[in-house]
């Protein structure tokens, strides 16, 4: 008997939406708004114009864009004609957007008229780079010659219409993206999602994330950062709201709360240390959820949110597994908990997706560790939500799955009720006379303070034992307090050993676009004339 069954693909999410939700508004931004009939219409007309340009199937799309309705479009439009979208990071540096472009081998860029300077030095440097296209978005004037957006757009018109084109495709595992590490090690390297994969971990994000067809969705995540954690295509699947941000900025997404009625959003965790601690910060009657992931939350911040009628849903993944992979899924006996001890149980990073395979901690042997919160091993994962592979790197992908797992990198422990809890990324533990330090730990000892607003610690060299932890705290406005107060604080709550030796204050910490800090930065300055590797 011959199976009845479809390619998943998030060209299908579109489709159904703009089906079911034709009227209904998609899109805001500023004081625009877009319904799904439209978005439907406008990723059909983007199709039809990048295979009348001569994209053809399996070509890359890169964009180089901040969160506008060009580029959530560009999630359904690029792979609508079966190409490959490239969605790249928005703070990268020259050199750093012609790698990306020449190592994906993009056929096309699409850039806004902000970052125009920073392609201009270099579009004629990527072979293979046929054409440039301008999208104006009110980001001045462009610095780089190329196609206006309007004109690409009109290539996809036939005698005045938009021909139809099919919202399925032939095969799941087709690439859909390629999106790129940060590269802190060297190169970045390109991570291959599949249309299977994708249209599994977005619908794994309305669950998770609990979206329903009333949710309005306020993009504080950058859409280049793992497609917005495949909340381009989640939140379109169930016909929510997007309403558009071009930069984050702490007033702005309290004042688009108020105005547009914003229900979810996702951030890292010093995104939502920052709205908390704003002089706009109001409590959320009406509720939010806030999904947060990039490094753990501190249970401080956590109590913060829910005091605020922010409700966070953590999460934890990496750029290879389509960004979220696990969830602290909330047990109902912890709200009969003290706030503070179910804060410490929200912060743990929890158990696999819906979408996912279950999620492993395991020893240098691959062997499972105790399920005792204290063994130590390394967050392996399966399954259809990790990557397909590193684009044009064979060997990387190779080492990345040695054992037939995908290796994080994280260090974590297994409690015994299955959730998983990260310790730390493994190039980040701090071993001081033989004994491993959590930095995470460390770092949420000194965040319970209650005048640190922010902090960071590093491994820095020490005579006798090798190692010893250096904090970098931000203080709250009008705070004051000594290294030594913070010191004894935290050898209050842990053991002492590892209280970190040094405490600076400083006014800001090195961080991604995404709001991650940059811990190899504050390593490499320590370190600058010591043998240490600083990735």
């Amino acid at each position: 008997m011959e199976v009845n069954d479809t390619n998943l693909t998030p060209l299908l999410l579109l489709e159904r939406s703009a089906s079911v939700y034709p009227e209904k508004v998609a899109i805001r931004h500023r004081d625009q708004t877009t319904t799904y009939a439209e978005m439907a219409g406008h990723a059909t007309r983007l199709a039809n114009a990048l295979a009348a340009s001569g994209i053809e199937p399996g070509d890359r799309v890169a964009y180089l864009c901040p969160n506008i309705p060009e580029m959530l479009v560009a999630h359904f439009g690029v792979p609508l004609c079966h190409g490959v979208l490239v969605a790249i990071n928005t703070r990268l540096s020259s050199d750093e957007v012609r790698y990306i472009l020449d190592h994906s081998g993009a056929s096309m860029l699409v850039v806004d008229t902000a970052l125009s300077g920073v392609v201009a030095p270099i579009v004629d440097e990527v072979p293979s780079l046929r054409e440039v296209v301008v999208i104006d978005d009110g980001g001045g004037r462009s610095q780089v010659a190329g196609t206006p957006y309007e004109e690409l757009l009109a290539r996809g018109l036939v005698d005045d219409e938009d021909p139809a084109r099919p919202w399925r495709v032939d095969d799941e595992q087709r690439t859909i993206a390629i999106n790129y590490t940060s590269g802190t090690t060297g190169r970045p390297k390109g991570v291959m999602y599949t249309h299977r994969g994708a249209y599994l971990n977005a619908v794994s994000e309305i669950l998770h994330s609990r979206h329903t067809p009333e949710s309005v969705y306020l993009w504080t995540l950058p859409m280049f950062h793992c497609n917005g954690w495949c909340t381009t295509w989640g939140v379109t699947a169930i016909g929510g709201t997007h309403v558009c941000l071009r930069a984050v900025d702490p007033g702005e997404i309290w004042a688009r709360i108020a105005d547009t009625g914003v229900t979810h959003l996702n951030a890292a965790p010093t995104v939502l240390i920052s709205l908390a601690n704003h002089p706009d910060a109001t409590k959320v009657e009406s509720g939010l959820v806030a999904t947060t992931a990039g490094a753990p939350p501190s249970p401080t911040i956590i109590a913060q949110m829910a005091e605020l009628g922010i409700d966070v849903v953590h999460v934890y993944g990496l750029t290879e597994t389509y960004g979220p992979f696990t969830v602290c899924e909330v047990d109902p006996a912890w709200y009969d908990l003290d706030p503070a001890e179910r804060a410490r149980k929200v912060a743990r990073q929890g158990v696999a997706f819906i979408g996912a395979d279950p999620v492993r901690v395991v020893d240098e042997d691959m062997n499972d560790v105790p399920a005792d919160g204290n063994a130590l091993g390394e967050v392996v994962m399966r399954g259809n939500m990790v990557m397909a592979g590193y684009y044009g790197d064979p060997e990387a992908t190779a080492t990345a799955f040695r054992g037939g797992w995908f290796h994080s990198g994280d260090a974590a422990v297994m409690h015994p009720d299955g959730y998983i809890e990260l310790r730390d990324r493994f190039k980040d533990v701090i071993i001081s006379g033989g004994e491993n330090i959590s930095t995470i730990e460390v770092e949420q000892a000194l965040m319970s303070h209650p005048a640190v607003l922010e902090a960071a610690v590093v491994a820095v060299p020490h005579d006798k034992w090798g190692e010893r932890p250096k904090a970098f705290v931000i203080l709250r406005d009008g705070a004051s307090v000594g290294s030594n107060e913070l010191i004894e604080h935290v050898q209050g709550r842990l053991a002492r050993f590892k209280a970190p030796d040094t405490v600076d204050v400083v006014e800001a910490l090195p961080k991604t676009s995404t709001g991650k800090i940059q811990k190899y930065v504050l390593r490499e300055q320590e370190w600058s004339d010591q043998d240490k590797r600083i990735n």
